[in-house]
């Protein structure tokens, strides 16, 4: 195994006095409301709906019902001290069809919600997309046709034009590399296609639709901050062979690098375009232009690492595991951001989801007492302020998630939440880790023993 770095910091870690605590959810997997007010069809409705596709053969029409029970569920953000709030808008519930007549109820459901976020003192952090692309625009081939970027500028304008008024933080996608890769290459998420070619199609009009939204926003909200979403999973070679260096090399470059080095100007990883047989023939005189308009911040999301193997047989797993079976390694965190800063520079970071599927055990009174949960959580944040002291200057950080939900293919099968939801009764019970990062967030103190029980 190669070396890593095992540099662990001391406990109490004290955060800067502006530095933004929050929490973070998804259209797709809370609102519910599928067919209410208007709303279409999207990729994850009609995913839902093929034989094996979800785990547990549930799908999103319920999911938290977080469309009708917002206003509590924003009193509870507001009980746990939190002061952001990170949440995504369903593009079918602005454009039913992708583009062309605006849904006024479904942008009316926002509107609602941000008001309600505002009142209660607690900052609106906007993604306009997590995924759940229109239905209509899949059956035009999806992000593989570079027309959906069009698309997406349109669906951008009209959300900001209602919206840009009062949400000062917008995100343009999240976790492209996902969207890409999981939902062309591999199929395990929605469309659920299998192409190299595609994949790598997807993922160049996905980071257009960033770039050319990126002036949008500008435009239309000029007052507010604007960035994107990437999800980090280091990968470590398993050994010193050169065929596992060499793959972990590819890794890297396609999970790591492939999204990062472009929005910073540099372009896509040439050897990793070349080991994946990628011809961009995709990509038009100015689109890397396009793609490296300039961001206020980097969303950072980080779960876990991975060990790779050149002989395509799966590395042995060293370290616990979540129930997601994702080994534990906060010190990932702090690797990811601090070779992000002294690669790009980018201005300003937030760490946008880190959290942890657990087996949670409720009680009779739905509550679960998660120390697994806290000890990741505390453990992470932890390396986060190693790395601003170290000088990355990371100003915000939200917890995955802020609500037990629907996660993707694996229906309701696993719990990230630090609030438990009971889905026959839809009862939110906060976790104790919800109670500890209740004190994080009032004290900006992260230590293993705060008092998590009142």
């Amino acid at each position: 195994m190669t070396k890593q770095s095992d540099n662990t910091p001391q406990d109490p870690a004290v955060f800067p006095d502006n530095f933004l605590w929050g929490s973070a959810t998804s259209s797709f997997q809370i609102e519910g409301a599928t067919a209410t007010d208007g709303r279409g069809e999207s990729i994850w409705d009609r995913f839902c709906t093929k034989d094996g596709a979800i785990a547990d053969k549930s799908d999103g029409k319920i999911a938290c019902d977080h469309y009708h029970r917002y206003k509590d569920d924003v009193a509870l953000l507001s009980e746990l001290g939190l002061q952001a709030y990170r949440f995504s808008i369903a593009w079918p519930r602005v454009f039913p069809d992708g583009r062309g007549a605006i849904n006024t109820k479904g942008l009316d459901f926002y509107d609602r919600l941000v008001d309600e976020l505002l009142a209660a003192n607690i900052a609106p952090f906007a993604t306009l997309y997590h995924w759940d692309l229109p239905q209509t625009l899949e059956d035009k081939n999806g992000w593989v046709n570079r027309d959906t970027a069009y698309s997406f500028v349109d669906y951008t304008a009209a959300v900001l034009a209602r919206l840009g008024d009062r949400v000062t933080s917008w995100a343009t996608l999240n976790e492209p590399f996902v969207s890409a890769s999981l939902g062309y290459r591999t199929g395990e998420h929605a469309p659920g296609r299998k192409s190299l070619p595609d994949s790598c199609a997807a993922a160049h009009h996905l980071l257009l639709a960033h770039g050319m939204a990126m002036p949008v926003i500008r435009d239309l909200a000029p007052q507010a901050e604007a960035g994107i979403v990437l999800n980090f999973t280091p990968a470590f070679a398993y050994s010193d062979d050169e065929a596992d260096q060499q793959a972990c090399d590819v890794v890297n470059g396609f999970e790591n690098r492939w999204y990062a080095e472009p929005i910073a100007g540099k372009g896509y990883p040439a050897e990793t375009a070349e080991a994946l047989g990628w011809e961009q023939k995709e990509i038009q005189a100015g689109d890397l232009e396009t793609i490296a308009a300039p961001i206020d911040y980097l969303g950072v999301n980080y779960y876990t690492r991975q060990t790779i193997r050149g002989n395509q047989q799966k590395a042995p797993q060293t370290l616990p595991l979540t129930d997601m079976g994702w080994e534990i390694y906060p010190q990932g965190i702090r690797e990811i951001l601090t070779t992000l800063h002294e690669r790009h520079n980018f201005k300003k970071y937030y760490i946008t989801e880190n959290g942890a599927a657990m087996p949670d055990k409720a009680d009779e009174h739905n509550f679960v007492d998660d120390q697994d949960r806290i000890d990741y959580l505390h453990n992470h944040l932890q390396q986060v302020s190693q790395t601003i002291n170290q000088g990355v200057p990371v100003a915000g950080y939200f917890a995955w998630s802020m609500f037990d939900n629907f996660e993707w293919a694996f229906g309701y099968e696993k719990r990230f939440g630090i609030v438990r939801v009971n889905y026959e009764t839809q009862e939110r019970t906060p976790k104790a880790s919800a109670l500890w990062y209740r004190e994080v967030a009032k004290s900006g103190v992260v230590t293993r023993h705060n008092d998590s029980s009142a």
